[in-house]
């Protein structure tokens, strides 16, 4: 008696072999979906993707802004001084030179991981105690100093402050952290680490370019910015021709800010579109229908102005074209302490030429009555003076340290 699995053998094999072409061609036909999805797949890879390290500008300001950044302060060793901050501007210049162009630095121990820069950026700046510990104090831009305090803030040392700031920004993690442990090592016997900020955007292929980001409110961050060009060189790049060494630079303010999203979950839609002035789901003005429709501030509605006077956009609308400047923010989520549930925000950041004619009117006047106060607690601030870009030969901050 035959055995029926036998025989179920000899049967797949019979079909096999007479229907061995059909077999074969439904395997092509699935090896070429299979090879297309993958093709497809290969053409959206962007780990190679760059971004120019030498220019009239530094990198990292007017790109567009990668899905990862870390924001490090450090503070330059005791008895540190000029020589030391020329030696550790020549190291970075040169590290990061080669990890933008996904090339390993200079005695980087974990090279392959340096192959996918994914627009990897390094932004340097010096903080107002730089200057005095250089002996440049006469070089530095008035209006890089401590922002003056602020009722709503609640600042912490651990977020505020520092003699110098590495951005480095990256739309792959791995990338990033390599390129930050590259730099930072390489300079310990100079200056310490004074924080670390790390900030996050939606992923790569998210959203299509050139979208708003969200906050973690749920609202767009950024709508009014100035736009590439003409509209940067009149907004955030100096020309102060008594500051030589700074044309082409820009000032950066740097605003760590905690949001009570326990707290927010409870306000309704239509509370959050008049504590805001935006329709959260579109961001569009109340009085408009497009998010890059112009406010109305005077339009009323039975009598009463249809956007609040203390609405977040009422109070950060600029007054004047002079109070125009580059918002690159990013969203923060990290672990809650004892007793809490959530310990998230936004790391605001501000480009202008001159943070007291750009940023000071607009900051105090938030300060003063922003609905969205209730929700948002200022618990980190620091300035920075970020020098020009440079041509290949020369390092980060020469002109300033020649």
């Amino acid at each position: 008696m035959t055995d029926p699995n036998t025989a179920r053998l000899r049967l797949s094999r019979r079909r096999l072999l007479a229907g061995g072409a059909a077999v074969v061609g439904a395997t092509g036909i699935g090896a070429a979906v299979v090879g297309a999805v993958d093709t497809a797949r290969s053409a959206a890879i962007t780990g190679g993707d760059t971004e120019p390290f030498f220019g009239p500008h530094q990198a990292g300001i007017e790109t567009e802004p990668q899905a990862h950044a870390r924001f490090i302060a450090l503070d330059l060793r005791q008895g540190s001084g000029a020589d030391e901050a020329r030696s550790l501007l020549k190291l970075w210049t040169a590290d990061a030179a080669r990890l933008t162009g996904g090339r390993a630095a200079l005695a980087d121990t974990e090279p392959d991981l340096a192959a996918s820069p994914a627009r990897l950026t390094v932004t340097v700046g010096f903080g107002p105690t730089f200057f005095d510990r250089v002996d440049r104090a006469r070089r530095r831009p008035l209006s890089v100093r401590p922002l003056p305090g602020f009722s709503i803030d609640r600042l912490e040392d651990r977020w505020s402050g520092g003699d110098l700031l590495l951005h480095v920004a990256s739309d792959d993690p791995v990338s990033l952290a390599h390129a930050v442990r590259v730099l930072l090592k390489n300079v310990r016997t100079i200056a310490t680490v004074r924080w670390t900020q790390q900030g996050f955007r939606s992923a790569v292929g998210t959203h299509p370019s050139g979208t708003t980001m969200r906050n973690l409110m749920g609202q767009r961050d950024g709508t009014v910015n100035p736009q590439a060009g003409m509209d940067l060189d009149s907004v955030v790049w100096a020309d102060d021709p008594s500051l030589p060494w700074f044309v082409g630079g820009t000032t950066m303010a740097l605003r760590r800010i905690r949001m009570s999203l326990d707290t927010w979950d409870k306000v309704d839609d239509g509370e959050r579109d008049l504590v805001m002035g935006r329709r959260q789901d579109t961001g569009a003005p109340l009085t408009g229908t497009d998010e890059h429709d112009d406010p109305d501030f005077t339009r009323t509605s039975e009598g009463i102005t249809v956007i609040p006077p203390n609405a977040h956009i009422a109070r950060a609308h600029h007054r004047n074209p002079s109070e125009r400047f580059l918002r690159r923010s990013y969203n923060y989520d990290d672990p809650p302490g004892p007793g809490t549930t959530t310990d998230a925000g936004l790391i605001f950041v501000a480009y202008q030429r001159d943070i007291d004619a750009q940023f000071l009117p607009v900051q105090q006047r938030l300060a003063q009555a922003d609905a969205l106060n209730t929700w948002t607690t200022p618990i980190g601030s620091a300035v920075f003076a970020i020098p020009p870009g440079i041509a290949q030969g020369q390092f980060l901050g020469q002109g300033l340290l020649e």
